[in-house]
């Protein structure tokens, strides 16, 4: 009988998958099935093959000097050891649970190792369980093999199959843990580490490590209990892509989504949220708007001292108003948001956010404010980000940067009057995150003094006076770009040197357009009508007034986006605004241009604009109606291209059109006909309808015969007299009439099918020119004799 191991053997092989065989000191990828060995995830195996073992370790080659993370075994045969990513199955999980007895979370995949030992086969196998793992060891074969797991230079455990006859034995193993300050716990471990730092470390059933201890704000009594520190305040400061918590530990954000930056247990629907945005690098964020999540509403605080409330912008004064049980102000230095009831302020300049927290508000913060263990993406809100937020972009050093000069000025909160604070606020983290962003990034937008001025208003929050530094660095108190809006594509900047400020385009934005040398996006050409927008900032960059803009018609100007500040120009059917209508070959083309003003100045000391923007359209296509004179009146729509309109066909008893031919009408032969071929869709100052030909057969399809023309280019057929076209090429609609005939001979069925095109009035004579030769008699084949009640149906062939 083929025992369990056995099987589990052979079961594993055939579900094997990319083997890879090594024979020399080689990085296995276990990448697709990651180990989370004693606690520690791994997604490589470093293989060795020493004297007398084969040493498979996680985290770096072996090195006899300075152990690893390992797992040592006796040497293989010929130093040759085979390795696959096997794939989950029930059957084989709960063959190891069984064996295990502790393992608890769903099998995902293992890793196979076989080798031969001596007389032996051997197979390993590391399973991977989530945050669980374990080890099984299978010998087939005579001898001792033996294979033990070590952390560092502790061996954590072993197993050896010893077989004295040829048969097959096996070991497993849980290789399952949790790692905290380089020590292993086995799962299911609680220890109170150390009482007098108030430090306790859980390893639960499943492996997951949990830490506990004192809040940054609380100090241990050396007892096991935690006491807060009531009479402390701290401060979080985001300013530029740098993150200052309480504890005045940086972080940086190298990309543009929105992150965490404070929230607490003490208030479980209270959350502070900071969104980074490009400017005029894309290598380089900053901190472009907060916002406060407070019991499911959103407060942004924003650029120029914007505040909305979700969707609706609030009116702010000095004076705090209540919103949501958050008092809001606003003064000439940016916005205060203050929950009172928690001692929480969150203050906001549209460049540096920080955060004040008072007495027991500091007792447990998260968030990247906080002494958080959770890494950026954890903290990254993607609800509050976009799609391509994370993408990371690398631009040229920019080489008219002083570093030295940086340097030296972000030094200078180490002076005084700035020194008068270092010892209550560490000024190093300020200046690291001015050198490190200056050294890459202009010093232009208020960015010169942007880190001083943070350093100042923390420094203020503790009480600190730092009389005269606004001039001895050359800053302001003011919030800059105070009550100027943006766009969401734009940021606001220094527009001159003497600190005029204006709506720039963020560098990605604009790219795409300076990519094709463009001001704005591709024309928008519809049927009727045609539109071109620009972008406002990429205007401004090259110093254009949209307002001097016009049409080929002066009294065509750019219509102006309040939010997006994007510049829309346009024309349709109902103002042309000098638009030229021209054609070429099979295409209409209608033209207009954006252009400056007409100055009557001798001179102008500005570039005059000119934008040709177009739509060219396929002329339509020449259709074909097919109608019986035994239907009455239809309607079809017409999609040509661009071109999308209703032609109806009727037929009418008297000359004034008022008599509709309907199903029960009694026509006679040789009775006048009044035909109507009407368009509805087009514009008919634009483009007029043609018809180029019509003639009659006795059968559904146009090309059958007996055939008797009734038009001919565009004009009567002068043989037969009967015929007579009133109206063609002059509107939308065309007007003809003829005299009621049959074909002899054949069927009393009549189809008439009649060709038409569209033709652009401008520059165009749209009406056929006919000439007027004396009639000649009708064709033979015709017989005007009595005809059959008659309503119209048509198709279409194309």
């Amino acid at each position: 009988m083929l025992c369990p191991l056995l099987f589990l053997s052979a079961f594993i092989v055939l579900a094997g998958a990319q083997q890879q065989s090594v024979t020399q000191p080689s990085v296995v990828d276990i990448s697709s099935c990651p180990i989370t060995y004693y606690g520690q995830k791994y997604e490589k195996l470093y293989v060795t093959f020493t004297r007398r073992d084969i040493v498979m370790c996680f985290d770096k080659f072996y090195d006899p000097r300075n152990e690893g993370d390992c797992i040592v075994g006796s040497s293989p045969d010929k130093r040759r050891a085979a390795f696959n990513i096997v794939q989950a199955e029930s059957v084989l999980e709960r063959w190891v649970k069984n064996k295990t007895q502790t393992i608890q979370n769903s099998l995902r995949c293992s890793v196979q190792i076989t080798m031969q030992i001596s007389s032996s086969k051997i197979s390993l196998h590391l399973f991977n369980f989530g945050t669980e793992a374990a080890m099984f060891l299978e010998a087939r074969g005579t001898g001792l093999v033996a294979f033990y797991t070590q952390v560092s230079d502790v061996v954590i455990n072993k197993v050896e199959v010893n077989n004295i006859v040829y048969q097959s034995q096996n070991h497993t193993i849980d290789i399952s843990g949790c790692r905290h300050s380089d020590t292993v716990y086995k799962p299911g471990t609680v220890v109170n580490s150390d009482p007098q730092i108030c430090s306790n470390v859980t390893c639960s059933e499943t492996a997951t490590l949990q830490t506990s201890g004192c809040g940054p704000l609380e100090h241990c009594q050396g007892n096991g209990i935690c006491v807060l520190d009531t009479m402390l305040d701290s401060t979080c400061t985001v300013t530029g892509p740098t993150v200052i918590d309480v504890h005045g530990h940086m972080n940086s954000i190298q990309d543009r989504c929105a992150y965490s930056l404070f929230s607490t247990p003490l208030l479980p629907d209270f959350l502070v949220l900071g969104n980074f945005r490009e400017r005029r690098r894309k290598d380089v964020s900053f901190l472009d708007s907060v916002t406060l999540r407070v019991d499911g509403h959103d407060i942004h605080l924003e650029q120029g001292g914007r505040v909305q409330l979700d969707d609706s912008t609030l009116t702010l004064s000095s004076s705090p108003q209540l919103v949501h049980g958050v008092q809001l102000s606003k003064d000439q230095t940016g916005v205060t948001a203050e929950l009172t009831n928690l001692n929480i302020s969150v203050f906001f300049d549209g460049n540096t956010a920080q955060i004040l927290l008072e007495g027991q508000a500091g007792s447990s913060v998260e968030g990247l404010c906080g002494n958080s263990s959770s890494s950026l993406s954890d903290l990254r809100l993607s609800e509050y980000s976009s799609t391509s937020c994370e993408m990371q972009y690398s631009e040229t050093a920019d080489s008219t940067i002083d570093c030295n000069s940086v340097t030296e000025r972000c030094n200078l909160l180490k002076e005084a009057p700035f020194s008068s604070c270092n010892t209550d606020i560490d000024p190093e983290p300020y200046i690291t995150a001015c050198t490190d962003t200056l050294c890459k990034y202009p010093a232009v937008d208020g960015l010169n003094c942007q880190f001083l001025k943070a350093y100042a208003r923390a420094c203020s929050l503790h009480n600190h006076t730092l009389d005269g530094w606004t001039s001895n660095t050359g800053c302001s108190s003011e919030a800059f770009c105070q009550d100027r809006t943006c766009s969401d594509h734009e940021f606001c900047g220094e527009k001159t040197v003497s600190g005029d400020t204006r709506c720039f385009c963020r560098t990605i934005f604009a790219s795409k357009y300076q990519a094709n040398n463009s001001l704005g996006d591709a024309t928008v050409c519809k049927e009727n009508s045609a539109s071109l927008t620009l972008v406002g900032c990429l205007l401004e960059d090259k110093d254009i007034n949209y307002s001097a803009l016009q049409l080929n018609d002066p009294t065509c100007r750019g219509q102006v986006d309040k939010l997006t500040h994007m510049v829309t120009f346009s024309f349709n059917s109902s103002n042309r605004c000098g638009t030229v209508v021209t054609t070429n070959n099979s295409y209409i083309i209608y033209k207009n241009t954006i252009r400056s003003q007409n100055y009557s100045d001798v001179i102008t000391r500005k570039d005059q604009v000119q934008i040709d923007f177009s739509c060219v359209y396929s002329q339509p296509s020449i259709h074909t109606a097919t109608f019986r004179i035994r239907d009455w009146s239809v309607a079809q729509r017409i999609t040509s291209g661009a071109w999308n309109y209703t032609l109806t066909i009727k037929a009418y008893t008297d000359a004034g059109r008022t008599q509709l031919v309907e199903w029960n009408s009694e026509l006679q032969l040789n009775e006048k006909i009044w035909m109507v071929l009407k368009t509805d869709g087009l514009d008919g100052s634009m483009v007029s309808v043609v018809t180029d030909s019509c003639w009659a057969t006795d059968k559904a399809s146009p090309t059958s015969s007996p055939r008797h023309d009734l038009i001919i280019n565009g004009c009567a057929n002068p043989a037969d007299p009967t015929v007579q076209v009133e109206e063609n090429g002059l509107a939308t609609s065309t007007y003809f009439s003829f005299n009621m005939f049959r074909f002899t001979g054949g069927s009393s069925d009549i189809f008439l099918h009649c060709q038409l095109h569209l033709c652009p009035k401008q520059g165009n004579n749209c009406i056929p020119t006919c000439n007027t030769p004396a009639r000649v008699h009708r064709s033979a084949s015709l017989t005007y004799e009595p005809e059959a009640p008659a309503f119209i149906s048509v198709s279409w062939t194309y």
